[in-house]
């Protein structure tokens, strides 16, 4: 499919959406801690969306049950939001949708459940730091691939796994839009970067090297007991004078 380019004013009203989401994210964010169960922070999420006027975008989005993904520990993506405590010591990958005015925003964050341990701490911190070297690259006339090379080279210089399973992908007036967008690749190649582009960068991360594997549940995408995964996304779209946060801040 052809990748779709955004004007101006369809940039800041996907601004507006990606505003509401941010607010939607702080929420869970504060709520995050041990003893409360990823279903109530669906809860959250679900009541915090539809305050704004929005909907949720993951709800029933292709059979989806929730209006989060709820990932613990050494699940990637697509946690289905259950009524377990979380637990000291856990990390939690929260992703969260929402349309508003025709316009869809997307982000997702690794949040610490109380003290988690170094090697737990050091994952989130550069999963985090991933996406903002491809944030960087996605710059007006660079290519696709010089954003999942930036990706790719931080996270494998700090010893852990870019998964390849999952990637990003174009958002708009639909949450998912072309083109896709791996964590992984060569710089200099892929679709040139314009103007008006808008994407969901979202480096995924695991600290050892292992197939993903969707679980019996249909959804759930697991790397492997014990082997922690992180998750940080924003919407971004590229303007003339360079990459522009839509969600999130810096």
């Amino acid at each position: 499919m052809p990748i779709v380019l955004k004007s101006p004013a369809e940039i800041e009203r996907m601004a507006e959406a990606g505003a509401r989401l941010t607010e939607v994210m702080d929420r869970i964010a504060e709520a995050v801690r041990p003893g409360v169960s990823t279903l109530e922070l669906d809860r959250i999420a679900r009541e915090g969306i539809e305050a704004q006027g929005a909907k949720p975008a993951f709800l029933g989005l292709y059979g989806f049950p929730a209006t989060i993904c709820a990932s613990p520990n050494e699940v990637v993506v697509h946690g289905i939001p259950s009524e377990r405590p979380l637990e000291e010591g856990e990390i939690l990958s929260v992703d969260v949708g929402l349309f508003y005015g025709g316009y869809a925003a997307d982000m997702a964050r690794t949040f610490p459940v109380g003290a988690v341990s170094e090697e737990a701490a050091r994952l989130i911190r550069v999963t985090e730091e991933s996406f903002w070297k491809g944030f960087e690259a996605a710059r007006p006339g660079a290519r696709l691939g010089d954003v999942s090379a930036a990706i790719q080279q931080h996270v494998e210089d700090a010893g852990f796994w870019v998964v390849r399973e999952f990637v990003g992908h174009g958002i708009g007036s639909e949450m998912h839009e072309d083109p896709q967008l791996p964590n992984f690749g060569r710089p200099g190649v892929g679709p040139k970067l314009r103007p008006g582009m808008t994407l969901a960068i979202e480096p995924m991360v695991t600290l050892h090297a292992a197939p993903v594997v969707v679980l019996e549940d249909g959804w759930t995408a697991s790397s492997g007991r014990g082997n922690l995964a992180a998750h940080y996304e924003n919407t971004v779209a590229v303007t003339e004078s360079g990459p522009r946060l839509l969600t999130g801040r810096r």
